[in-house]
């Protein structure tokens, strides 16, 4: 009996079978077991990331949805000490949370459903310590810990200059409400999975980042991948909550895409300082120009465009006096042992694949990283700048604005070369 068996077996006090890691959740280790054949699931902080504060209020939150009709898995035990890290046990739900398994197959009516689960949702009694901050103000303070974008810059401008005015509302916001979030079988919705992101304010964030472009994984509905935002607002209001208008709506699901953005760079920071090897976090580093074509598409800066995967005609340079196989064939050999190798468990299948990918991105970028290079230089001192960070700050202060057509053509064409390298598929993906 391991270590973490024998503790989850004197929490529970039954005798611990099947224990499983899942490949879910970037933040938290997130487990599956049997205790006395009884379905549960142990949530637990990792050992570099402890926060039994954290934890706690989102015990707390599952107990608070649960009486506002919110499906959630029920609530076992939670505690800040299981092997030196707080944690939480919860029942395990039947139904599947990996997008692209729910999308193989048309769910009519689950759009509308998520619509009316969120209008409950926005009900809940808030629980202690939520934060409440202005959510556009702390994610541009997140986003200047981090190197100036462009992209970026010319999405906070949009968002800064649309907002909204103050709804009034002010509720629990659940914050990761998406696919990939949500407990899904053959009935409905059976769980909303992951708590901690949630904070007070306007309800219309979870709708928005519902309907942001990356959950949908490819699908062209907008809500999640399953339906129409027609059906999505017509299951909040039928439920009671005050649905957002369509500009309103647009506005949260740009936020949702920028915030995506600055996600993707926060946890890539992760592997570049050295806190977790993790591959996930080292490939997320060059998903983020991904959601940079998305902010250009959610703003009609730019559209879908078919690019051709550079390895499909790549010609290897010589490498004499090297034998063969050279370095790029190498790459490819050892891509292909990844996503052929059979893997023990669900996690390591992931990460394999996550691997491969990393593998097809290096290749990419040793066949056309000095071209890239060199067209990068020239677009930005065309626009008279040297780096990436001038080009950023004269889009913050205005200093190009009589420009503006040849600054969104230069990002963009820089976005497309990213893409190009980084996953050129997603460059034909609708808006």
């Amino acid at each position: 009996m391991t270590a973490l068996e024998a503790a989850l077996a004197g929490r529970t006090g039954a005798a611990v079978t099947g224990l499983q890691r899942l490949s879910g959740g970037a933040s938290r280790e997130t487990w599956s077991f049997d205790a006395g054949g009884r379905p549960l699931v142990l949530r637990r902080d990792p050992p570099t990331s402890l926060d039994p504060t954290a934890m706690a209020r989102e015990a707390a939150l599952l107990v608070s949805a649960a009486d506002a009709g919110v499906p959630v898995p029920r609530l076992v035990e939670h505690g800040g000490d299981l092997l030196g890290a707080p944690y939480m046990i919860m029942e395990r739900l039947s139904g599947e949370t990996i997008p692209r398994r729910l999308l193989r197959v048309e769910r009519p009516g689950l759009a509308r459903e998520l619509g009316a689960i969120l209008a409950r949702l926005h009900t809940m009694s808030p629980v202690s310590g939520l934060p409440g901050d202005d959510q556009l103000a702390a994610l541009t303070e997140q986003y200047r810990t981090f190197e100036a974008r462009p992209a970026v810059e010319l999405a906070l401008r949009w968002l800064d200059e649309h907002r909204p005015p103050p709804s009034g509302r002010r509720t629990v916001v659940h914050g990761d409400f998406r696919n990939g979030n949500l407990m899904i079988d053959g009935t409905g919705v059976t769980g909303v999975l992951d708590w901690e992101l949630a904070h007070l304010g306007d309800p219309a964030e979870d709708l928005g980042w519902l309907c942001t472009k990356a959950w949908r994984f490819g699908s062209p509905h907008p809500v999640g991948g399953f339906g129409p935002r027609e059906d999505l607002l017509a299951g909040y209001a039928g439920a009671g909550g005050t649905a957002p208008t369509p500009s309103e709506l647009h506005w949260w699901e740009v936020y949702g895409t920028l915030r995506w953005t600055i996600l993707c760079r926060h946890q890539a920071e992760r592997y570049l300082s050295g806190a977790d090897p993790s591959i996930e976090y080292a490939v997320l580093g060059r998903k983020v120009c991904e959601q940079e074509h998305d902010l250009l598409l959610a703003l009609g800066l730019t559209g879908p465009a078919t690019v051709r995967d550079p390895l499909e005609t790549a010609e290897t340079p010589d490498t004499s006096p090297h034998d063969r196989p050279d370095a790029h064939t190498l790459i490819d050999a050892v891509g292909a042992f990844l996503a052929e190798a059979e893997q023990p468990d669900d996690r390591l299948r992931f990460h394999a694949r996550v691997a491969a990918s990393a593998l097809r991105i290096a290749r990419r970028e040793l066949l056309l990283g000095e071209a890239h290079k060199a067209a990068h230089e020239s677009r930005l001192k065309s626009l008279g700048c040297e780096t990436d960070t001038e080009l950023a700050t004269a889009i913050r202060e205005g200093t190009l604005d009589g420009r503006t057509d040849e600054v969104v053509a230069a990002v963009r064409a820089s976005i497309t070369d990213k893409l190009t390298v980084a996953n050129p598929r997603h460059l034909s993906l609708p808006g």
